[in-house]
């Protein structure tokens, strides 16, 4: 792990919550995108020293809609930076460590992403991102 990327915020409402973060943070928006394989809105927020995605569904059948219903909006998860994400997948699974996915998948800002399972890393999602 080189270092915690960002930290995904799971939110109903980006219009709702962005001026929180914009106006009574002082964070910079540095953009909005969408991430139709992950059916998710992501506002990527500059907090200084990390980066902050605010992750709003996109339909009832979105990752982040059943994490919201389920615990509320709060800390979706917490991204380490990588390289060589395959490899480190497989380092991770001959550790004993479950992933949802068994190859990385599209995220946002151009990254590759994967998952690893909270039950295998004492009820946190952590996330492994790889830029190009």
């Amino acid at each position: 792990m080189k270092k915690v990327d960002h930290i995904g915020i799971a939110v109903k409402d980006l219009e709702q919550v962005l001026p929180y973060y914009t106006e009574t943070l002082g964070c910079p928006l540095m953009k909005i995108e969408e991430v139709e394989g992950q059916k998710v809105k992501v506002a990527f927020i500059d907090a200084g020293n990390i980066k902050l995605e605010l992750l709003e569904p996109m339909s009832e059948d979105s990752p982040i809609h059943k994490f919201i219903e389920k615990k509320g909006e709060g800390i979706h998860h917490i991204a380490f930076g990588v390289e060589g994400i395959e490899e480190r997948m497989a380092e991770l699974r001959e550790n004993g460590v479950k992933l949802l996915s068994e190859e990385p998948k599209p995220g946002a800002g151009g990254a590759m992403v994967a998952f690893l399972h909270p039950k295998s890393s004492n009820g946190v999602l952590y996330e492994l991102c790889e830029k190009k």
